[in-house]
């Protein structure tokens, strides 16, 4: 997801009972078809500028015993977490280790919030990126799907870093240009009704309004799965709380970003995906489609912001197939 609004050490106080409550209810709330795959999950040290943080990851899968190669997976926000992209450790089913983590900043990996707006670049989050690469020892042979953020953060490692042992890219729901993003969110506000409008101009000072017309939006752009996943609202929560880090989703790290005009600079076989009642419409996806050299896209005609939850079968099948294509 993209901040819109969707979009200090590792330990983080305010969020501690949320993590311990989460990782209990994981358990019953995620609906982990009858996966046998063994899961890992811990920390990595990440060095930065004389400083060493925290990147949390969770592994579903034998990364070290693999046939197949290992998928990444990228978060949305900024600022949101992992979890509510669980649905693919679906992938570790068809012998592909899945490794998820939490960005810098979010959820359970280190949290900075004495750090200045600007520390907060692209740069830092690709080379997080990178050190979880090599840390694995994947970046010889991995594929990676980029939701949303997680999408247009990894563009950018596409345009601008070495990546030749990427082997396939996954782009779901994501924009190439914040600008495009805000205007489609803007006309989408639009259509609700004006109270809806009102509360969410609120914002965080008032909250439950504001929560609650953010859902009624999210109903219908977001994810139209019932029940509203409650791994979904845990990450979306981390930003749309009083008591949210928001260091990262209120940096200016999305100010006038666009990749549109290099995209023909991404070389391997890219899936293109969005939702048919998407935040990221059909003509906030079109340029990946018609800029990348070898790209298929494929719209998800019951689906808005979060396919995997809305037509998860469906979807997984056709990542899956797309990955297995030679």
């Amino acid at each position: 997801m993209v901040a819109i609004p969707f979009l200090r050490p590792v330990t983080v106080p305010a969020w501690s009972f949320l993590f311990t409550a989460f990782s209990t209810l994981q358990k019953t709330l995620f609906p982990m078809s009858s996966s046998t795959a063994p899961v890992q999950e811990g920390h990595i040290d990440f060095p930065h500028e004389g400083e060493t943080y925290q990147t949390y990851y969770k592994i579903f899968g034998d990364l070290h015993n693999r046939t197949r190669p290992p998928v990444v997976v990228l978060h949305g926000g900024p600022g949101l977490s992992h979890d509510y992209l669980l649905p693919h450790a679906d992938l570790a089913e068809h012998s592909f280790p899945v490794i998820f983590y939490d960005q810098l900043g979010n959820a359970r990996s280190t949290h900075l919030p004495d750090k200045p707006p600007t520390f907060w670049t692209i740069d830092l989050f690709l080379d997080e990126l990178e050190n979880l690469l090599k840390h694995f020892s994947i970046q010889d042979e991995y594929h990676v799907i980029g939701h949303s953020w997680g999408g247009m953060v990894f563009s950018e490692f596409v345009v601008t870093r070495p990546h030749s042992g990427l082997r396939k890219l996954v782009i779901a729901d994501a924009p190439p240009s914040i600008a495009l993003w805000q205007k489609s969110f803007k006309e989408l506000v639009d259509k609700f009704p004006q109270d809806v409008k009102d509360d969410l101009a609120k914002g965080l000072k008032d909250w439950e309004p504001y929560w609650n017309a953010l859902k009624k939006v999210y109903a219908v752009h977001g994810c139209r799965a019932k029940p509203f996943p409650k791994e979904l609202e845990y990450s979306l929560l981390l930003t749309n709380s009083p008591t949210s880090d928001r260091s990262v989703a209120t940096s200016p790290i999305l100010k006038d970003w666009d990749v549109i005009d290099r995209l023909h600079l991404v070389d391997v076989p890219t899936l293109v995906i969005n939702g048919r009642y998407d935040i990221a419409q059909d003509y906030v996806t079109k340029p990946w489609d018609d800029n990348i050299p070898d790209s298929k896209w494929l719209t998800f005609e019951n689906s808005s912001h979060t396919p995997f939850w809305e037509e998860r079968e469906q979807y997984m099948q056709t990542i899956s197939e797309f990955l297995l294509k030679a």
